[in-house]
């Protein structure tokens, strides 16, 4: 049983226990995610039969992941996050399974349905952040959050150097050359639904609902008494939600075309696995420093930092597509800046959804954040095609130019009004 009393709960053992945990699960998760999804475009181009299916695996693994966001947190709310995490950790793993199945049969049907449930296991690494503040410190919620979302570096950077490895697995195996790396996956994945479904307990979730039910502080009270848990300032959720949306958009776009890209420029698999491995490093490694700098220095402040970052970002890659280096340099800026982005805005909507209402909500935000992935995943393909990629880069630059209006109009005043 995950219920407890949370008078026998020491809620720092707890929280520190509960940050390892999942870390573990996310370096475990990450590894199998980034064995898949870094060779998904080529598999794609290979079953698909054409070079227009490239952007399926990224847009399908997004669109599971929006797909799996609300179910996984009406799980949370209902049974704790130690069997959300578990079972979207499962459906991840047999869709590693179906599109190795998928790849022998050269079924793309199939391989769309596998790229599919492979996004749970993104929907988990999102959910597991929020985990992370369930019993936190609120003053320290950046700091936890981040950390968790840090430790998805270990497996995401090591994930899409493993074509090698992936190689010989298939071939040890008798299977198509490009489908070793989902068997790392479907074990990696097996090693994090047992992290999550052993080790997380106490449930950080069920515990925290005790205590807002023992000893209700001020933001749950007001939380209960908006339409079930709505927070201290909708137009600020609402922002906060498309900040994340948006901010996983452009990083999505320009990530999933860059491998295409650079293989039409004559770069070898292994030279496209060091850029994706150098720009989901971006992504993952300096998350602490945003997330300590957010809970110093202000939520919007980070945020309006990771919209330089992408503008960075996209004008390496526009004006220095024609090479490897600068086009990997930016997309270690563009991961920066979604790290940045990411960090903040996700700590600011932990300070803003309280109550039981919280894991709901959340899912709503990567639900959000995920149909904008898939939505920024499938124009990219077409984009590239027409305009080239300094086209698309430049495409993404009016997201950035939006998100930054609107911290500009609505998150700062908002934010001083409230400080008032």
């Amino acid at each position: 049983m995950d219920a407890v009393t949370t008078a026998t709960v020491d809620l720092i053992a707890l929280q520190k226990r509960t940050v390892w945990v999942l870390v573990a699960g996310q370096i475990l998760g990450g590894l199998g995610i980034g064995a898949t999804l870094s060779i998904g475009s080529v598999l794609a181009t290979e079953v698909g039969g054409s070079e227009a299916w490239a952007g399926t695996a990224a847009t399908l693994s997004t669109l599971g992941a929006a797909a799996a966001a609300i179910p996984l947190g009406r799980l949370t709310r209902r049974y704790g996050r130690r069997i959300s995490l578990s079972l979207g950790t499962l459906t991840a793993l047999f869709g590693a399974v179906v599109t190795v199945l998928s790849a022998a049969m050269d079924f793309f049907p199939l391989m769309l349905l596998g790229f599919a449930m492979l996004g749970a296991g993104a929907a988990v690494g999102l959910q597991s952040r929020f985990a992370a503040t369930d019993v936190a410190d609120p003053r320290h919620r950046g700091r936890d959050l981040s950390i968790v979302v840090w430790s998805a570096t270990i497996g995401s950077v090591i994930g899409p150097n493993l074509f090698g490895p992936g190689e010989v697995i298939a071939e040890w195996f008798g299977m198509p050359p490009l489908t070793g790396s989902f068997v790392i996956a479907v074990v990696a994945q097996f090693a994090a639904v047992c992290v999550y479904a052993f080790a997380l307990r106490p449930d950080p979730y069920l515990v925290s609902q005790e205590l807002a039910a023992a000893q209700p502080d001020h933001d749950t009270a007001v939380a209960e008494n908006t339409s079930g848990g709505v927070t201290r300032n909708r137009s600020l959720v609402f922002m906060t939600i498309g900040i994340l949306g948006l901010s996983h958009a452009i990083m999505v776009s320009v990530m999933s075309m860059t491998p295409v890209h650079l293989v039409h420029h004559g770069t070898s698999l292994a030279g496209v696995g060091l850029t994706l491995s150098l720009h989901i490093g971006g992504m993952f490694a300096l998350s602490p420093v945003f997330g300590w700098l957010s809970d110093r220095v202000g939520r919007f402040p980070i945020i309006l930092t990771g919209q330089a970052l992408f503008v960075v970002a996209l004008a390496t890659v526009a004006f220095g597509d024609e090479s490897m280096t600068l086009v990997t340099v930016g997309l270690i800026f563009l991961g920066l800046g979604w790290s940045a982005s990411t960090v903040a805005a996700s700590a600011l909507l932990g300070d803003l959804v309280t109550g039981a209402a919280r894991p709901v909500i959340q899912g709503r935000s990567d639900l959000v954040m995920n149909l904008a992935g898939a939505a920024g995943a499938a124009s990219a393909g077409p984009a590239l095609a027409l305009v080239g990629y300094p086209g698309l880069a430049a495409s993404a630059g009016v997201l950035v130019a939006a998100i930054v209006v609107a911290v500009l109009v609505v998150g700062l005043p908002a934010s001083r009004v409230r400080a008032a």
